[in-house]
């Protein structure tokens, strides 16, 4: 997160929000085309790779609800905000993608050395398709979760890879179907595993750093470095002591120990805390709250408090 003018971060999750309802339009539409291809042309490998589009679609669903859930104002009994939710949607599009994954393996398994028709030629065209749709959505989606710093999108985006991935290994196995004749049927059910495999890879990072953010881990050192300088260039603070920083959904929140000259009256040092919060929440568009604690300087006691 860089330095940003403004208040709220509302346009960020609309950002975020447009990105996964685009998502869920264009996984639903490759979802429907492949696996109506995939019947079709008797390939497996391309009906695997349908049901792993309509998973997506799912997925962009329990991120767009996710999404909007974290915008639900504090509350009595959620006084930080929902903000969690993001991350926890994160972690469940990691679970859906696994089940999909058993689904799509456990059929491969069955199918192997069983004899089917040979795929047409145009079952290619749709996969070769698909490789180039998802990869640019790839690209789209990285750049809106690092501009919004949304995991879930994060998450989404790099699916959407694997999915490009997994079609170049459906692409592949047609290939040698088509060229290899009967003897190779084998190559399209790989192809289906091959999928599998990619899938399973790809959940496995997705839930570690959904899990990773709800354990309040501190935030990059650039932002850090980039807090405490605003937070010194305020007039009264000697120097920061403490700064944590932690990511929840979109937003970020701060505790902040800063010293102040130890014969300033406890008003005096007041103003300057609430400055020192007021220059952050307002020059970092995403911190939503700031916990500020006054240290006497020259600071002496040896405590953590």
């Amino acid at each position: 997160m860089n330095p940003s003018s403004g208040s709220s971060p509302a346009p960020l999750y609309r950002s975020a929000s447009r990105a996964a309802w685009f998502g869920l339009g264009v996984n639903l539409t490759l979802g429907i085309v492949k696996l109506v291809g995939g019947l079709l042309g008797s390939s497996f490998a391309l009906i695997s790779d349908a049901v792993n589009s309509l998973g997506d679609s799912l997925t962009s669903i329990v991120v767009i609800y996710g999404l909007w859930y974290a915008q639900r104002p504090a509350d009595d009994e959620h006084p930080y905000g929902h903000t969690r939710a993001e991350a926890v949607a994160a972690s469940n599009v990691a679970m859906l993608i696994f089940i999909s994954a058993m689904f799509i393996g456990w059929e491969a398994i069955s199918r192997l050395g069983s004899e089917h028709a040979v795929p047409p030629v145009w079952t290619m065209w749709i996969a070769a398709a698909n490789i180039v749709i998802k990869e640019s959505l790839f690209w789209y989606k990285l750049s809106i979760s690092r501009r919004t710093g949304s995991l879930s999108i994060a998450a989404s985006a790099w699916d959407h890879r694997s999915d490009a991935l997994c079609s170049l290994a459906v692409l592949i196995g047609l290939a040698v179907v088509r060229w290899g004749g009967p003897d190779y049927m084998w190559a399209d059910e790989g192809a289906a595993l091959v999928v599998v495999g990619a899938i399973l890879l790809n959940t496995g990072r997705i839930y570690r750093q959904a899990t990773s953010e709800l354990l309040d881990p501190q935030a990059s050192d650039e932002l850090i470095q980039q807090i405490r300088a605003a937070a010194e260039a305020v007039p009264g603070v000697r120097a920061v002591e403490k700064l944590w920083v932690r990511k929840t959904g979109l937003e970020f929140l701060a505790d902040i120990h800063i010293e102040v000259d130890a014969q300033l009256t406890v008003d005096a040092g007041h103003r300057i805390g609430h400055q020192v919060k007021d220059k952050l929440i307002q020059q970092f568009v995403q911190l939503r709250d700031v916990l500020v604690h006054l240290e006497p300087y020259p600071h002496e006691h040896s405590g953590d408090a």
